[in-house]
């Protein structure tokens, strides 16, 4: 039995949540976002709380039915309270600059590397930091990612883009004769 899909998901004030034939539409203060529902679950909403149940006992139900309780719990804390990922630039000389929705990175290339943000994604750069925010938690985490894959962090020096709270194992490196 599913551990993830038996969960309730609580529907905090100012969220509604309307179903379509094939789709949940969840809406709350910081926007909307449409989920895609599989007609292998079922949803049913009473006094502020959504269950997901299976429709049938098949592995593809069982397999939706954590899945599709997740991606809906998403979008509930998504249009609630919102999603954000922090990255850290570290190198001598890397700089960070955002110019309307294009992030420019100066990372040691012989070029900046430009990456513009996908609608829905607000990005702050101060220093040598990034923060990403949005609503959608898939979105934010693959935007992190495309921007972490620029530089990602090397194991001698620890130069390169990582996550803020990530840590990177540093090598030895080669030593010297004796």
């Amino acid at each position: 039995m599913s551990r993830i899909g038996v969960e309730p998901i609580k529907i905090p004030q100012g969220v509604e949540i309307r179903q379509a034939e094939d789709s949940l539409l969840v809406k709350g203060p910081k926007g909307e976002l449409k989920v895609d529902l599989s007609p292998k679950v079922n949803i049913s909403i009473e006094d502020q709380t959504l269950r997901v149940s299976k429709a049938d006992n098949s592995i593809k139900a069982r397999e939706q039915w954590g899945l599709r309780r997740s991606l809906i719990n998403n979008a509930v804390t998504g249009v609630h309270q919102g999603f954000q990922k922090v990255l850290e630039v570290i190198g001598v000389g890397y700089k960070v600059d955002l110019q309307g929705s294009t992030l420019v990175l100066n990372v040691g290339y012989s070029h900046p590397v430009r990456i513009d943000l996908p609608k829905g994604i607000e990005a702050k750069a101060e220093r040598n930091k990034i923060t990403l925010s949005g609503i959608d938690k898939q979105l934010v985490g693959e935007t992190a990612a495309v921007i972490r894959r620029v530089r990602p962090p090397e194991p001698y020096k620890g130069k390169g883009i990582r996550y803020e709270n990530e840590t990177v194992k540093q090598k030895a490196g080669k030593s010297g004769k004796k």
